[in-house]
């Protein structure tokens, strides 16, 4: 089971390189993380965008743009429609967005045409590698889900449980958060989170172990765990975070970053191919390592 993000980098150079279709590849962080994937034997990249502000952005992070192909389309809607049919296409294994919105790249996923669309509920996982601890977080949905139902708390859990697998965790613990550790009917929270445990042990949810509800001392630490007297497989040992809502998934999100310095990476999971998405204020190591996850993704 891979437990740091330098083993996801050894293991993505063992499964690439794949090829990235980048929408909107005018970025300077994101063609510095596509240079150094492509300089580790990780991925290719076809760069689709404005060809002007892509070799301007070139520039500007000294990549030499002649080791990739470039596709010039200037509207930035388009080119991420492109991007996605290069993926549906085939020419392409996985998608990273550049510098555009998301929304607008999302919209292109979910082009009913040419999209990568499947029926399923989109959700954003992020992956941390935290200081002191001897496994991997994944704490979902950060990002895409403002306040899921729960039939789509269902979907994201198994979206998670995908990343988890590709990192070769094959039955990550899942620790269901929310204010307290016991159901109360006036917090739809720990609601939901009995209710998903119950799903699991019917056989609904599959490949993991569900538990809670956790606060989240309980679900990452032995220690806070025992001082409730939960005893529960899962408690102080949970993999995956699943938050209540978009707003707790990004404050734990940011909280990783910039308290704990953890190291990170983001992924969207539900389209047809893994889309590699990441905040403008992630480093260019987060973007690199977020493509390696991208890779193994697109291997399974």
């Amino acid at each position: 089971m891979i437990t740091a993000f330098d083993q996801i980098l050894k293991a993505a150079r063992e499964k690439g390189p794949k090829v990235i279709a980048v929408a909107v590849a005018q970025d300077v962080e994101v063609l510095s993380a596509i240079n150094s994937a492509k300089d580790l034997g990780i991925a290719d990249a076809i760069l689709v965008g404005d060809e002007n502000e892509i070799l301007a952005a070139a520039g500007k992070c000294g990549v030499e743009l002649a080791k990739f192909e470039i596709i010039h389309i200037a509207d930035k809607a388009e080119a991420c429609l492109k991007a996605v049919e290069l993926v549906s296409s085939g020419r392409a294994q996985l998608l990273m967005k550049g510098l555009v919105d998301t929304s607008v790249i999302l919209k292109a996923v979910l082009d009913e045409k040419i999209g990568l669309r499947t029926g399923n509920v989109l959700s954003h996982v992020a992956v941390f590698d935290v200081n002191g601890y001897n496994r991997l977080f994944y704490v979902t949905d950060a990002a895409m889900n403002l306040a899921p139902s729960l039939v789509q708390k269902k979907q994201i859990i198994e979206n998670a449980v995908q990343v988890a697998q590709a990192l070769g965790n094959e039955t990550p613990k899942v620790g269901v958060l929310a204010a307290v550790e016991k159901v109360n009917p006036k917090m739809q929270a720990t609601v939901d989170a009995a209710e998903l445990v119950a799903m699991n042990e019917r056989g609904e949810i599959k490949n993991c172990i569900v538990a809670g509800p956790f606060a989240l001392d309980n679900a990452i630490s032995i220690e806070a765990a025992k001082h409730k007297g939960m005893d529960h497989p899962v408690a102080g040992l949970a993999d995956i975070l699943m938050v209540p809502t978009i707003e707790a998934g990004n404050m734990l999100y940011k909280a990783m970053v910039f308290f704990a310095k953890a190291k990170n990476a983001g992924i969207i999971v539900g389209a047809k191919a893994p889309v590699v998405l990441t905040s403008r204020a992630d480093s260019d190591e987060a973007k690199l390592n977020s493509i390696a996850i991208g890779v193994l993704m697109a291997s399974k």
